[in-house]
């Protein structure tokens, strides 16, 4: 029994011997593989100085060659006066020459120099004088004009139609009825409500109250007016030294100076005056030429 124990007591120093050398051989060898990774980093690190010392002083000397060819290239550019151009300047440069401007203050000048003889020769004053002579002449016009102005009446620039009315033009009925009182001028007619005998130098037609009246002709109003026989009126010129005049209106739709085409409405029928109560609702109806009347009938188609 003391036997085996010994064996084995000697087996397991052995072992241990044996991993002890092998965990001591695999540290070593760690270690020098982690030494000269290391060095390959520090070598890859070290920066060459000399390296740089000279690649600056290859860079300074080509700055210089380069700064010596452009010197030279300018002196050969200035000293060639066949490729000068006299219109290129340097956009800093205060001293640019502009050919235009140059002749321009010649002129200038030759202007100036003109206007200085003209001074000596005493040619200036006289344009002076000349000069007031034309403004104050030009004030006067002008005053005379203003003052010409005011004394002339304003003219219509309006669109004013020809009243061309003749003798043998015919009129339209400003109303449909029937005659209640003929014109008679030659001889006395009866009138009923005043119960007497007079000349009537118009025509009175029946009509209804409310009823439309229209232009018997194309004409310019010259007169609306209010008559105590007749009642509410319109006279209008037609042209040729006629003129008509309508009575009995109400609700009238012209005013004096409107011109009126045939066939306008200019009013409604008005109820009758005291003068008509018994000839009752009507429309008076006259015609004139220079002043003096005209049977209408025989006008009226």
């Amino acid at each position: 029994m003391r036997k085996r124990r010994r064996g084995n007591i000697s087996k397991e120093r052995i072992l241990m011997v044996a991993s002890s050398v092998l965990v001591l051989g695999s540290l070593t060898a760690t270690g020098l593989w982690l030494g000269g990774d290391e060095r390959n980093q520090d070598e890859g690190y070290v920066v060459d100085l000399s390296a740089i010392e000279n690649n600056t002083a290859t860079g300074q000397a080509e700055s210089s060659e380069i700064k010596t060819a452009e010197n030279i290239g300018r002196e050969a550019s200035l000293s060639d006066d066949l490729d000068y151009d006299p219109y290129f300047q340097e956009t800093n440069s205060q001293k640019v020459e502009n050919p235009d401007l140059s002749e321009s203050e010649s002129m200038t000048d030759g202007a100036d120099m003109d206007t200085e003889s003209q001074e000596e020769s005493g040619n200036f004053g006289d344009l002076e004088d000349a000069e007031k002579e034309k403004t104050e002449t030009g004030k006067a016009v002008t005053r005379e004009a203003a003052v010409a102005n005011e004394d002339t009446p304003a003219i219509s620039t309006a669109m004013q139609p020809a009243l061309t009315f003749s003798d043998s033009d015919t009129l339209v009925w400003p109303i449909v009825g029937n005659v209640l009182i003929n014109y008679s001028m030659d001889k006395t007619v009866y009138f009923p409500t005043l119960q007497q005998y007079k000349y009537n130098p118009a025509i009175v037609i029946q009509a209804n109250e409310g009823d439309m009246i229209t232009a018997a002709s194309a004409g310019k109003v010259i007169s609306v007016f209010n008559d105590p026989q007749i009642g509410n009126g319109i006279t209008m010129e037609l042209g040729g030294g006629y003129e008509v005049t309508y009575g009995q209106l109400a609700n009238i739709l012209v005013s004096e100076g409107s011109y009126v085409a045939a066939g306008d409405i200019i009013g409604e029928v008005a109820p009758p005056t005291k003068y008509y109560s018994i000839e009752g609702t009507n429309v008076y109806f006259k015609l004139t030429k220079d002043g003096e009347p005209v049977n209408p009938m025989t006008k009226l188609n």
